[in-house]
C-alpha cells in the first residue's frame, strides 16, 4: 500500500502467443502447431485449440503428432518474431497503466493502482483486455490481485479477481503449482497432502523450512501479499524522430533545406545525448494535398553533425515535386549504431570523417552498395588473399601483409610455352616475343585442399618473378605435377 490506496495488479497470461501470432498473418483451418527443432528432433512448440482437442501437447514429437493426428498442418517457429511481438503487446498495454513488466516470455504484469477508474472500474477493464485481445486473434487469461504472485496464479489456474485485502479466499482451493514452485518441490508437496494453497497455509511453517528450505514460504508469502515483489518495467527505447509544421507552405529548395537545418540541429542533439550516430535518414515532406514525399539519405559511417549531414540532403530534395507547397516536414533516424565520445587531437580532428563525406556523397548518386574496397583475407592462394566489400559497412582491414612480394595486377592464369623447372629464356606472350633477363624464386605455394577450386587442381605452384629485356615484370608460375608455365601477373 502507499498513499492510503491498495495495490492492484493485473496478470496477463498468454497460453498460445506463438500460434496466435502465426495465424493472424496466414490463418488456417484445423489442428495446427509451430514447431521447434531440439537436439535432432523436432518437436511441437505451440499449439491452437483444435490441436490440444486432438490430445496434442508441447514438446510432442513432431512425427508422434502427426501420427495421431494425421491432419495437423505444421510451420517452423520465430522465437525472435514472438519476443517482439510480445513487446508490441506491451506496447498496446500501456492504455490500461504506464507501469508494465514482463512476465516470462509469455506473459505481462500490469501495476493497475489507481487507474481501474478509467476503464469503469475492475471488472470493466478486465472485460475489456479480453475483448480487445480476442478481436485481435490472441488468447489471453488473466489475474487481479493484490500481489503479483496471487495475480499470476489466478491467470494460470482459470480466470478470477481476488477482492482487495482478501487474496487467501481466492487462492486457497487452487493447487499448490500455482505458486511458482518447480514442478519437483510441487509434486512432494502434493504426495504430503498439501495439495492446495489453502491446506500449505494452514501447515506448521517450521517443518516446511527445514524440509524445502525458504523458497516455498517465500512464493506463499509473495502470493499473500506478506512480501513485497516489485515489477520492473521495460524502459521506451529512444525514438529519434523530430517534425516541424510550417504557417504557409513552402516550395522553394531554399526554404526546406533551411526547415530541414533546423530539424537536423533538434535531432543532432537527442543522438549526442545517447551517444549514437544516424546511418539512415527519412525526411518526409507532406504536401497541401495531403500527399507525402520521401527523400532517404543513407550515410557510410554513423554521423551526429549536422553541418556534414544537410549538404547531403541537398540533391534528393531538389528532385521532389512540390506541388502547391509543402506544409509539414518530418525527419527520422531509421538506423541508429553507437557513436561514443572520443578525444580527438588537433591532427585527427582535421581529416576526421573525409573518407565517409565522401564515401556519402558518391552513394547518394550511384548508391553507397556499388562503393566497394578490397580487404585482406587470410589465404596464401594470390587470387584469394583479398575479399571485396562494401565501403560503407567494413571498416580498413590494415595492412596487407605478404612474404614475398606480390604482382600489382592479377589476371587469370595465362600459358605460355616453356619446358623444364626453370622459367624459359624465350617465350611468346600476347603476341609478343620476350627474352628472359633475370628471375628470382622459386616460390612454392601449395592449394588450399579443403576448399574445391578448379584452377588449383593440377597441385602446387613454383612461382617467379622474371624481369624480361623488352621491360615487362611478371608473375610466372610452374606446375610440377602437369609440366607447364603460365603468366598470373603483372608488377609495376
Amino acid at each position: 500500500m502507499f498513499d492510503g490506496i491498495q495495490r492492484r495488479i493485473v496478470s496477463m497470461w498468454f497460453p498460445r502467443l506463438p500460434a496466435d501470432r502465426a495465424l493472424r498473418v496466414c490463418p488456417v483451418d484445423g489442428p495446427f502447431a509451430l514447431t521447434l527443432k531440439d537436439s535432432n528432433a523436432v518437436r511441437l512448440y505451440s499449439l491452437n485449440l483444435q490441436a490440444e482437442a486432438q490430445g496434442l501437447h508441447a514438446g510432442m514429437s513432431h512425427a508422434d503428432a502427426r501420427a495421431f493426428c494425421p491432419g495437423l498442418q505444421s510451420r517452423p517457429a520465430d522465437v525472435i518474431g514472438d519476443g517482439r511481438f510480445l513487446l508490441t503487446l506491451r506496447r498496446w498495454a500501456t492504455r490500461y497503466c504506464p507501469w508494465i513488466g514482463l512476465e516470462g516470455e509469455d506473459g505481462l504484469v500490469l501495476d493497475v493502482t489507481g487507474a481501474a477508474h478509467l476503464s469503469g472500474g475492475e471488472a470493466a477493464m478486465l472485460d475489456d483486455m479480453r475483448a480487445r485481445l480476442r478481436r485481435a486473434g490472441v488468447s489471453v487469461r488473466l489475474g487481479l490481485a493484490d500481489s503479483r504472485g496471487a495475480a499470476w496464479a489466478l491467470a494460470h489456474s482459470g480466470e478470477g479477481r481476488a477482492e482487495p485485502g482478501r487474496p487467501l479466499e481466492a487462492l486457497a482451493g487452487l493447487p499448490v503449482a500455482a505458486l511458482r514452485l518447480d514442478d519437483g518441490i510441487g509434486t512432494t508437496l502434493q504426495r504430503l497432502g498439501l495439495r492446495s494453497i489453502g491446506a500449505l497455509e494452514a501447515a506448521p511453517r517450521a517443518p516446511l523450512t527445514r524440509r524445502f528450505g525458504p523458497g516455498v514460504l517465500l512464493r506463499l508469502d509473495q502470493a499473500l501479499g506478506r512480501q513485497s515483489e516489485g515489477i520492473i518495467p521495460l524502459t521506451e527505447p529512444p525514438h529519434y524522430g523530430v517534425r516541424l509544421t510550417l504557417p504557409e507552405p513552402v516550395g522553394l529548395l531554399d526554404d526546406v533545406m533551411a526547415g530541414t537545418a533546423r530539424l537536423l540541429d533538434r535531432l543532432c542533439v537527442r543522438l549526442k545525448a545517447q551517444e549514437a550516430g544516424a546511418r539512415v535518414l527519412c525526411l518526409t515532406l507532406r504536401r497541401v494535398d495531403q500527399q507525402a514525399r520521401m527523400v532517404e539519405l543513407r550515410l557510410a559511417g554513423p554521423l551526429r553533425d549536422p553541418a556534414r549531414i544537410l549538404p547531403l540532403f541537398e540533391r534528393g530534395i531538389g528532385e521532389v515535386d512540390a506541388g502547391y507547397g509543402i506544409d509539414q516536414l518530418r525527419l527520422e533516424v531509421t538506423q541508429v549504431e553507437p557513436l561514443p565520445v572520443e578525444q580527438l587531437t588537433h591532427a585527427s580532428a582535421a581529416r576526421a570523417g573525409r573518407l565517409e563525406d565522401l564515401v556519402s556523397r558518391i552513394g547518394v548518386r550511384i548508391g553507397l552498395e556499388n562503393i566497394q574496397r578490397f580487404l585482406p583475407a587470410d589465404s596464401h592462394i594470390p587470387e584469394r588473399g583479398f575479399v571485396i566489400a562494401s565501403a560503407a559497412w567494413s571498416e580498413p582491414g590494415g595492412p596487407w601483409v605478404a612474404l614475398r612480394p606480390r604482382p600489382l595486377r592479377l589476371f587469370p592464369p595465362e600459358p605460355i610455352l616453356g619446358e623444364g623447372p626453370q622459367p624459359p629464356r624465350q617465350f611468346r606472350w600476347r603476341r609478343m616475343a620476350l627474352t628472359t633477363a633475370r628471375a628470382t624464386g622459386p616460390e612454392r605455394i601449395a592449394p588450399e585442399w579443403w576448399l574445391e577450386d578448379g584452377n588449383w587442381q593440377s597441385g602446387i605452384r613454383d612461382y617467379w618473378q622474371v624481369e624480361t629485356r623488352q621491360g615487362w615484370r611478371l608473375w610466372l608460375f610452374h606446375t610440377p605435377q602437369n609440366p607447364g608455365w603460365f603468366v598470373q601477373g603483372e608488377f609495376a
